[in-house]
């Protein structure tokens, strides 16, 4: 187990979760999501991100259906997930995400019910379990 800083992405069409983690205590916290135009956020906002974060890894969710078969979203995810490590030079890797979304809403439905389901948050608590669940993994 190591200290390193990671940043977690949920890749979404409309909204981008973001979380980051510590890999020595394996938690994740959410950071504000990034909207995104047909998948493509800021990519401003990214390189400020990655840049006061300095993440030693950035896991980014790949959504796979049920079955572990891909989707067209997989494809984009891992497009974007490409275009992190060809634009900032961070290493990237992929974590299946099947069922974060449904876990972030159960999450934060336990800290504060219904006015806690904002899209922007499901988003970012969906990054934070799926760096949890890859630091989980490791």
């Amino acid at each position: 187990m190591t200290n390193r800083t990671l940043l977690g992405f949920d890749f979404g069409t409309k909204s981008i979760g973001v979380a980051v983690g510590q890999e020595i205590t394996g938690t994740a916290s959410p950071l504000p999501a990034l909207k995104a135009q047909d998948g493509v956020p800021d990519w401003d906002l990214v390189a400020k991100i990655i840049e006061e974060w300095q993440p030693h890894l950035v896991v980014v969710g790949m959504p796979l259906n049920m079955d572990g078969t891909e989707q067209d979203l997989t494809q984009r995810a891992r497009k974007f997930a490409n275009r992190l490590h060809g634009r900032f030079g961070v290493k990237v890797e992929g974590c299946d995400e099947r069922l974060t979304t449904s876990d972030a809403k159960a999450r934060l439905f336990e800290l504060g019910g219904f006015k806690k389901l904002e899209k922007a948050k499901i988003d970012s608590v969906s990054a934070c379990l799926i760096l949890e669940s890859w630091m989980g993994a490791e």
